[in-house]
């Protein structure tokens, strides 16, 4: 169950962005569109790697 709860918060915030400034967040999708796959695997790498050391974060200061 907590599991679908942390999906259903990644979906409200990843739709934050292209609700409240859908300018900005069209022309940030457009420049990302033009990266190299390298870097793109890299973002992806970095994001991935940022979420596992927050959630250990949370996990050993909440418990």
């Amino acid at each position: 169950m907590d599991f679908f709860a942390a999906l259903c918060l990644v979906l409200v915030i990843e739709g934050l962005l292209p609700f409240l400034a859908p300018r900005a967040w069209r022309e940030t999708m457009l420049r990302l569109a033009r990266f190299s796959d390298g870097q793109l695997r890299m973002i992806g790498l970095l994001s991935i790697a940022a979420g596992l050391v927050s959630y250990w974060i949370t996990v050993a200061l909440l418990g």
